[in-house]
């Protein structure tokens, strides 16, 4: 399917076309709410939201899963090739996304000769990746598109194949077969809600009490639950909240107090290093009108 038909009233900001990647920074309307299905026969589909994804956005591998599972969207999303999936979300708007096809030869030669088998638990943990290297490189490759320079097409190339490195290595990382070891789901709508409260984030112990176990369990579940460490994903919350108050009126220093940063500067320092902009500079962005 086109990119074009994946959403509604889209258009493409910047455009680069390496060996090893199709990079684009893409603005949308969104429907109200979204409810749209896509599939990519032979490129690896990644999506990083530069704004809040829409209310309860969530993803569901329905030839896989049944009409009924939907799990949540992350900052950054993986769809494999060949792979349907139908996104859905309770509200629509406007999004900015960095969206990245790598030709699915450009992952798989770093594979095993057998490839990888898509198991449930390998398509659930790519749709909410906290991954700081794939981070940078969706990241780097944007600067590409948008300010490129003298190599720029040879630089852009090189860090497609780190991130398809990067994908390969993660794909692998996570192990085969059904989650076992994982978290149930009241303790991760507890953390969720207790991440979602204003002032500093908690502390590990903290999240542990809530959840009636130990740290050290707490990581190993929250790890085998959703891919990912613990601590990533309370540095991602804090940013994402940070983007949902960005586009209200309050101003960066109310944020700044209101999410529990010691001081502004140190607010716009965790922010730049999460996203690659000032708070200003994406608040501008997000408000900028769509041509």
């Amino acid at each position: 399917m086109p990119p074009a038909e994946t959403y509604a009233q889209s258009m493409f900001e910047a455009e680069l076309i390496v060996p090893s990647a199709q990079v684009r920074i893409m603005r949308l309307r969104l429907e109200q709410p979204t409810d749209r299905l896509f599939r990519r026969a032979d490129h690896y589909w990644l999506d990083l939201c530069l704004t809040p994804r829409p209310e309860m956005a969530r993803g569901c591998y329905r030839e896989r899963w049944g009409p009924h599972r939907y799990e949540p969207l992350g900052e950054i999303f993986l769809v494999p090739p060949g792979e349907a999936i139908h996104v859905r979300s309770e509200s629509g708007g406007r999004q900015a996304s960095i969206v990245c096809e790598i030709p699915a030869a450009a992952i798989d030669r770093w594979l095993d000769d057998d490839g990888i088998e898509w198991t449930d638990r390998r398509l659930a943990a790519g749709l909410d990746i906290a991954h700081p290297h794939m981070r940078a490189c969706l990241f780097r490759l944007a600067e590409e598109v948008r300010h490129p320079g003298a190599g720029g097409a040879i630089l852009a190339e090189l860090i497609a194949q780190q991130l398809a490195i990067e994908v390969a290595r993660y794909c692998q990382a996570i192990a085969e077969g059904p989650i076992s070891g994982g978290l149930a789901s009241w303790r991760l709508r507890r953390i969720d809600e207790r991440l979602h409260q204003p002032g500093p984030p908690p502390a590990l112990e903290e999240l542990a009490t809530l959840c009636n176990m130990s740290p050290r369990q707490l990581t190993r579940g929250f790890r085998a639950s959703r891919g990912h460490s613990i601590g990533d994903h309370i540095a991602q919350t804090r940013i994402d909240m940070a983007k949902r108050h960005l586009g209200t009126s309050e101003s960066i220093k109310e944020i700044a107090f209101a999410l529990g940063f010691a001081s502004p500067s140190s607010f716009a320092f965790a922010f730049r290093r999460a996203t690659g902009s000032t708070p200003r500079q994406f608040r501008q962005r997000r408000l900028s009108p769509m041509a």
